[in-house]
């Protein structure tokens, strides 16, 4: 199997939303900005958005919710064009923030940058439960003199609060929840390492419910990521350049090469939820192919 181009020149996407048009939404983490690809190609900015727009996902009310890293990293062109990630000076980090952008108007809204007086470094990505809450990682931005966890955090969609999910994670980047919403899977970049948690009451994961759920090889980094119908964890690997399918046993069902060593992130759309779509990062580009699994619909997007 093999992925076609649906659109170049994109300045580092992420965060890939598929709607029930045909249409793609993700955010440009270099424009910056939260931007709709049409099924023929042609590329509108729905809004800027200040700072590092890193994930998105469709809120409740239908509005689009926005892991801002606050500019903690900045473009690293290479000698091919080609563009890389390295953390930005302290005198362009803005700070991180969870944002909501109005689709219809273009209108971005900051909806939390703390958590009990906790700053938030470095947002990265999140996921809706069906409760109409949302889980989000913190990659995190390091600040000198302050040493700073990466915790995973669940918010409520209206503004009125967000607690501590898993305190213990390192450098998390993707996340994603299991098809009954009881396990949590989220990506630990530079460890090369997926990990799972069971779900309690009031979006905490359970004590001592945390687990390594499957290992990359050295050199493998890991960024953003999905769950299918089956459960399976698709996820972005980086350096090499492909998304890797992993059950929720733990077992390394599949690999898929892009060719770009900046593979940031999947999302399903299209019949049956079985076109799969990539953002690529390095090359800015859109991608999509037909998936061996049906995606799985996420709470709020279709």
């Amino acid at each position: 199997m093999s992925f076609t181009v649906l659109v170049g020149g994109l300045q580092f996407p992420e965060g890939p939303i598929a709607l029930s048009d045909g249409s793609v939404l993700l955010v440009e983490m270099f424009r910056p900005s939260l931007t709709r690809v049409a099924p023929n190609g042609d590329v509108v900015v729905v809004a800027t958005i200040p700072g590092g727009p890193n994930g998105a996902a469709v809120g409740p009310d239908g509005s689009i919710f926005v892991c801002n890293n606050g500019a903690a990293f900045a473009p690293l062109v290479q000698a091919d064009g080609g563009i890389d990630v390295e953390y930005s000076s302290l005198d362009r980090y803005v700070g991180g923030s969870i944002d909501v952008v109005d689709r219809t108007t273009g209108t971005v809204r900051t909806l939390y940058r703390s958590c009990d007086g906790v700053p938030l470094r470095a947002p990265n990505d999140l996921v809706f439960d069906t409760n109409g809450g949302f889980y989000f990682t913190d990659l995190g931005y390091p600040v000198p003199g302050i040493v700073a966890a990466s915790p995973i955090y669940y918010a409520q969609a209206d503004g009125s609060g967000l607690v501590v999910c898993v305190a213990a994670a390192d450098g998390p980047n993707g996340i994603g929840l299991s098809p009954d919403g009881k396990r949590l899977y989220w990506a630990e970049t530079m460890r090369g390492r997926l990990m799972v948690a069971e779900l309690g009451s009031h979006g905490v994961a359970k004590p001592d419910s945390v687990r390594l759920l499957y290992q990359f090889s050295a050199g493998d980094a890991l960024d953003s990521l999905a769950i299918d119908g089956a459960g399976n964890v698709c996820v972005a690997v980086l350096g090499s350049g492909a998304i890797a399918v992993v059950s929720p046993l733990g077992e390394l069902l599949g690999r898929y090469a892009t060719g770009d060593s900046g593979t940031t992130n999947i999302c399903f759309g299209g019949v049956d939820l079985q076109t799969a779509f990539v953002t690529l990062g390095r090359s800015g580009q859109l991608v999509q192919m037909e998936w061996p699994w049906h995606g799985m619909a996420l709470a709020y997007t279709r």
